[in-house]
């Protein structure tokens, strides 16, 4: 154990490792049951993906691929479906109008896996990362702890929306109306649901001042016996001859693809923005959990177990969809283990083995209640939108592409559309800037940013806003 994990050279010991790896699974075990309700709709179903399955899938792709980093790299970094990549996938089903199908999502994600593996081996990731400026890569997220916030906001129903339109609006159709036909308000406060997400927030947010371990998880266990007593809970459900605590693997969506009905419209764009939302998201993780761990120390070993673990990362994006999930990506509440002293890949196997044994709590996650997940998707988005004091909102070159990224995500519900129009609007702000003579310094606009920029435009000329 000591030669393998090399825990002596590291300064850390089994019992240490272990305890490391438990912490960062209570601080990440809240994907459970949020990415299930998120890839289901919130168990309705609406997006053609089953509950079961995807709590299967989720369960199987995190403990698998944690336990491969732990194994292969001795890196104490634990991944699962990420947060934001979640939502975008269930929205872009959902707002296709039946033209975007769930296996056609996971193929989407499955494509964007290979391109991630691609580009890793080439070190073409690695150019890229310094080609897109730091206040894009803070506002992207940003945008995406706003997007999550929204759907927290919206699932829930303390976000309502109200129409009045002045003509007949078709049903199970995007209906374009006025402006001042629709209008966003509170939900009513009478509801159960939303008095349950209000308490939830509250009871997370507690847990998160007074510094508890897994604030996110026990908070949404804690909802969950308060919707107990306000009869939104059924017990009754873990005792049902229906109810199966050994995993039924029949039910998961292995290789559940559909290349043959990709081929539609916006396609590109949704492998597009997997593959570039993931980049920026795992370099973060990556990097900064590799310095918190004290990896970093020799830059080049550090550099060569971040290039490693990058590459099992990319494995694991296809690897989840194989499985049927959304995007594997490296968890940033893997630092929570190294604040605990995890320094090794011994950190990260004890992590994916408390997942894989959560396979058995199926029924256990199914009781908690959309409202319960709708609160951690609130508070998590509060933790994503930190970022923001990294922007430089004096210097109107980095603020006004900064600020169309981290608004249009949730204003125009896309992911995609506000990483495009901010690194349009950079390239264009940059560029005045660097021929204007007027400013003070110049700004960098790396030649990958014109590919991009001009790919961007391309994208909505032919293909349009709707894709």
């Amino acid at each position: 154990m000591d030669r393998f994990f090399k825990l002596k050279q590291n300064g850390t010991t089994v019992r240490t490792e272990i305890m490391a790896g438990i912490t960062t699974f209570m601080t990440m075990a809240y994907i459970l049951a949020v990415n299930p309700d998120v890839l289901s709709a919130f168990k309705s179903g609406a997006t053609g993906g089953d509950w079961t399955s995807i709590f299967l899938a989720t369960a199987i792709a995190a403990g698998v691929m944690t336990i491969a980093m732990g194994l292969f790299v001795n890196f104490p970094v634990a991944l699962a479906p990420g947060m934001g990549l979640n939502a975008y996938f269930a929205t872009i089903i959902l707002t296709s109008q039946g033209k975007f199908t769930f296996s056609m999502a996971l193929t989407a994600v499955f494509i964007s896996g290979i391109i991630f593996i691609i580009l890793t081996v080439t070190k073409v990731r690695q150019m890229l990362l310094v080609a897109i400026p730091d206040s894009l890569k803070h506002a992207i997220t940003v945008g995406i702890g706003l997007f999550i916030a929204m759907i927290g906001f919206k699932n829930s129903g303390i976000l309502s929306v109200a129409v009045e339109a002045g003509s007949d609006i078709k049903a199970h159709q995007y209906t374009e109306v006025l402006s001042f036909e629709t209008i966003f308000h509170l939900g009513s406060l009478e509801n159960k649901g939303v008095i349950l997400t209000i308490v939830g927030i509250l009871l997370i947010s507690i847990l998160m001042v007074l510094r508890v371990r897994g604030a996110i998880l026990f908070g949404i266990l804690a909802t969950t016996v308060v919707g107990y007593f306000m009869g939104m809970v059924d017990l009754g459900t873990l005792t049902s001859d229906k109810t199966t605590w050994v995993p039924d693997m029949s039910k998961l969506r292995f290789a559940d693809f559909d290349f043959a009905g990709i081929m539609t419209t916006g396609i590109v764009s949704v492998i597009a923005t997997f593959t570039f939302v993931e980049l920026f998201d795992t370099f973060g993780t990556m990097v900064g959990t590799a310095s918190r761990a004290g990896i970093m120390k020799n830059k080049e070993e550090g550099n060569k177990r971040v290039g490693k673990a990058m590459f099992v990362d990319a494995i694991g994006v296809s690897g989840g969809a194989l499985v049927g999930t959304s995007t594997v990506t490296a968890f940033v509440e893997s630092a929570a283990g190294v604040a605990e002293g995890g320094r090794t890949g011994l950190t990260a196997v004890t992590t994916g083995v408390c997942f894989l044994l959560a396979l058995f709590l199926a029924p256990i996650a199914m009781l908690i209640p959309g409202s319960a997940t709708a609160a951690a998707l609130i508070v998590v988005g509060v933790l994503m939108v930190q970022s923001i004091k990294e922007i430089d909102f004096q210097d109107f070159v980095v603020a006004i592409p900064a600020f169309l990224t981290l608004v249009l995500m949730p204003f125009t519900y896309n992911i995609a559309n506000g990483i495009s129009f901010g690194i349009v609007t950079y390239v264009v702000l940059a560029t005045a800037a660097n021929l204007g003579g007027k400013s003070e310094k110049k700004y960098s606009v790396h030649w990958l940013m014109w590919i991009l920029a001009l790919l961007i435009i391309a994208r909505y000329v032919f293909i349009g806003s709707q894709g």
